[in-house]
């Protein structure tokens, strides 16, 4: 905590994991959020629904099956040391990965490049610790975020090198 805790003011994209608020005496479900800031150049962060909203989000248990103590979402606009910030919060766990395209459906910005594409990511990994609660979401959303930041960047360098060329010719 010491030497990350004063970094994490300059982080554009923060993942805390917590202990659920769903039931006290459960100490092995947790809470993750993604504390995303907002004003990013070339970034735009992931939400719940719809942006900019305050959401609290219990998903049908016909559609996304959760063991006990549930499963809860939610997407807030926040202060984060000072920063605006956009966080998506996953409360729980879920019995079956493949019925996380429930949950996809309704992410906007999720970076993805096609329907389903965080639920195959997270399907691939699905031996992993986190697979089937938040920690895997957020850093699958994470990882995803920075692809775009990556591409988009990389695009921007392409075009530029492209017209110095141009300029010398």
């Amino acid at each position: 905590d010491a030497y990350i805790e004063p970094q994490k003011q300059f982080a554009d994209y923060v993942i805390e994991v917590l202990p659920t608020d769903l039931d006290k005496e459960d100490k092995k479900t947790l809470k993750v959020r993604a504390i995303q800031k907002k004003g990013v150049a070339d970034f735009n962060p992931t939400y719940l629904f719809d942006e900019g909203s305050e959401i609290s989000w219990t998903p049908s248990a016909d559609k996304l099956s959760s063991p006990a103590p549930g499963l809860k979402l939610a997407y807030t606009q926040e202060q984060y040391f000072g920063n605006d910030v956009a966080v998506l919060e996953m409360d729980g766990s879920f019995d079956n990965i493949q019925e996380l395209v429930y949950v996809e459906s309704n992410l906007g910005n999720a970076n993805s490049k096609f329907y389903g594409e965080v639920t195959q990511a997270m399907l691939s990994l699905a031996d992993s610790p986190g697979s089937n609660n938040g920690t895997g979401l957020m850093q699958t959303l994470a990882a995803f975020a920075i692809r775009e930041l990556y591409n988009k960047k990389a695009a921007t360098a392409k075009l530029e090198a492209n017209k110095e060329v141009a300029a010398a010719a």
